[in-house]
């Protein structure tokens, strides 16, 4: 299906031919900009919601903005699909988040508009304000430096350090918070209710006006100065609204809220803040799926719905009539339920994930139980522990690459203090289309060097709900990962009786000669699949599924290196440091000599794409594991291929 632009964005490839078009013209292309978005979404998928949100800020950005020598910085990427069409992407925007095609982010190695690569969120204002120091020892004064934080972005502890330095600094930088009351949930805190309040008080923003208006009236001279009409205009406000000093009392000028969607007002406002100096904040209000009404009812649901048919609404699913696996992150959702009804010390945590986490369901059926804490993944886990030290269990439900960001407070403050905190790594392994900075794979090594940490993968969702039980039992006393993939599992049955497994011990899943595989997690079920296929060639090596990384089972692995010499690991993690090298170090500490060969995600980046091809390219699937068999027992035998 062949997808076409309207009229005037057809003609526009870069900025600099958006900046040719007049003021009037720029309704047009804010309407034809969002059905650009709607039409290939709808028919190759990706994120949604986030950027018709902020398509006349996009427009209005690159139209008053000198584009990409102002540099803008978006924070995360869900919001940019404008951005990135307007910028040179436009012809190849149909491949976003396909294999070898764009990004579903801002990426700096592929274009020079994408200022700073980001994923995870809160480090726009950050990345910005680098720049624009940089720029002033450069002395690139004319340089500006623009950030656009979502309100929901703004909560993490990132955000607020760089708004503090940012008010001391003296930098050109504009930061531009995008208030839609969204991130991917709703969103939740204090700093929600105080946006709320700043927007919806017609008393403070009606003073607010009067005073700059007659501000700009007054003489300034000797008597008067520009500094005795700021600290005026900072004293009125004040008296108008307490909670109107919150940004400005950090030395930032606050300018706001306006209508994110009046695409004349966003570019007077800024082309008037492009010659403020210093720092400074826009505060604007969107509506997060602007533009297509069934995406601003539910904004949940629409900010990645997959395909669906844009005139009907109706999302794409494949009817299946099989009972199908349920996905990992749902098996958790009902678990922790189950064990919370058993167990009345259970309390659940996640960084504003309980949709992604499944944890909402805990949090609709006994919500003083489960908490979303907002985009703070160092808070959850501090948080987790203080809950921990008087006694309560908690599940603390993070994606892999996101607890990437609360390594110090797992360190500190739960592991040092030896708490016995259940970390749910969601997303672990290749995640798929989100990429690079999605993608689960370090959180084997991470976690692995760090004392009185357990360590746990499930192979299917029946192992991942044992675990979870195992884990919540009073005789666990130390940290405990449990870290699983995102999506579906293997097994329809799959809500069976709880049954505790111990802390350390795999299981043998067959017998067999010459090499023995090693698995962890789910990527045993490509072992299985790999197993069949050598079946066939005659072939018959040993299958282990370990379950635990840290500890080690000893015994098994004992067992295994003195009956074969040569052993094959399968994991979904980072090589080095991961499953694998754990299995190397036993060998060599226990002066066993084997024939090893380590499977996994490689030293380098891996892409997006669908995960069975990330597998297949980060060489662990099923296919690679026959092929590493065979090359280890150096087999000539040919491959079987199904026409």
């Amino acid at each position: 299906m062949e997808i076409t632009a309207g009229q005037l964005l057809s003609q526009i490839e870069y900025p600099s031919d958006l900046r040719k078009l007049s003021k009037e013209q720029l309704h047009q292309v804010c309407d034809e900009l969002r059905q650009f978005i709607i039409d290939v979404v709808s028919v190759h998928g990706g994120h949604f919601g986030a950027s018709l949100g902020v398509v006349e800020l996009t427009v209005a950005l690159h139209y008053a903005f000198n584009t990409p020598y102002d540099q803008l910085v978006w924070d995360v990427g869900h919001q940019a699909y404008g951005h990135k069409i307007l910028t040179g992407r436009k012809n190849v925007f149909h491949t976003n988040r396909k294999y070898k095609g764009i990004s579903g982010f801002p990426n700096r190695g592929e274009s020079e508009y994408d200022t700073f690569g980001v994923g995870h969120s809160s480090t726009s204002i950050g990345a910005a304000l680098g720049m624009a120091i940089a720029s002033k020892n450069k002395g690139e004064h004319d340089r500006q430096h623009i950030a656009v934080i979502g309100d929901g972005a703004m909560t993490a502890g990132m955000a607020f350090e760089a708004l503090n330095h940012a008010g001391v600094s003296n930098a050109n930088l504009l930061i531009i918070l995008n208030d839609n009351c969204m991130s991917i949930d709703p969103n939740v805190g204090a700093l929600k209710e105080y946006l709320t309040d700043i927007t919806t008080s017609h008393t403070y923003n009606k003073f607010r006006d009067d005073v700059w208006n007659l501000l700009g009236k007054l003489p300034v001279g000797k008597n008067f100065t520009r500094d005795m009409a700021s600290k005026l205009e900072a004293s009125v406000k004040g008296m108008v609204s307490k909670s109107s000093n919150l940004f400005e009392s950090l030395n930032l000028r606050y300018f706001g809220a306006i209508d994110g969607h009046n695409i004349t007002k966003l570019v007077d406002t800024l082309q008037d803040l492009r010659d403020i100096p210093g720092p400074k904040l826009l505060h604007i209000n969107t509506t997060k799926g602007k533009g297509y009404a069934l995406a601003e009812k539910d904004q949940t649901k629409w900010h990645a719905p997959g395909l669906f048919d844009k005139i009907t609404g109706e999302i794409f699913k494949k009817v299946i009539e099989t009972p199908q696996p349920p996905k990992y992150q749902d098996v958790f959702g009902h678990t922790i339920i189950e064990l919370a009804e058993l167990n009345k010390t259970i309390m659940g945590i996640t960084p504003a994930m309980p949709s992604g986490s499944s944890l909402k369901w805990m949090m609709e059926k006994m919500p003083d139980r489960a908490i979303d804490v907002g985009i703070c993944e160092q808070h959850a886990v501090t948080l987790s522990a203080g809950l921990a030290t008087q006694g309560m269990t908690v599940f603390c439900n993070i994606y892999s690459s996101f607890m990437q960001r609360a390594y110090d407070q797992v360190v500190h403050d739960v592991a040092i203090q030896n708490l016995p905190v259940i970390f749910c790594l969601d997303r672990a392994g290749l995640v798929g289309e989100d990429g690079a900075t999605h993608h689960g794979a370090y959180d084997i090594p991470y976690m692995r060097c760090i004392p009185n940490m357990v360590i746990s993968a499930p192979m299917n969702e029946e192992e991942l709900r044992n675990l979870m039980y195992s884990a919540q039992l009073p005789s666990n006393k130390s940290p405990f990962v449990i870290r699983y993939p995102r999506g579906e599992g293997v097994m329809p049955d799959w809500r069976r009786p709880f049954a505790q497994i111990k802390v350390g011990t795999g299981r043998k899943i067959q017998d067999g000669r010459d090499v023995a595989i090693l698995s962890i997690g789910h990527p045993g079920n490509f072992v299985t699949e790999a197993m069949k296929e050598l079946m066939t060639d005659g072939l018959q090596p040993a299958h282990y599924d370990m379950r635990f990384v840290k500890p080690l089972d000893t015994e098994m692995l004992h067992d295994v290196f003195q009956r074969y010499d040569r052993v094959i690991t399968v994991e979904d993690g980072a090589l080095q440091g991961g499953f694998g090298s754990a299995v190397l170090e036993f060998m060599a500490d226990n002066d066993y000599k084997a024939e090893i060969k380590r499977l996994g995600i490689p030293d380098r980046l891996i892409e997006h794409g669908k995960p069975t091809e990330l597998q297949r390219e980060a060489g662990y699937d099923a296919t690679a594991i026959a092929s590493a068999v065979r090359e280890m027992l150096g087999s000539k035998i040919t491959v079987h291929s199904s026409l």
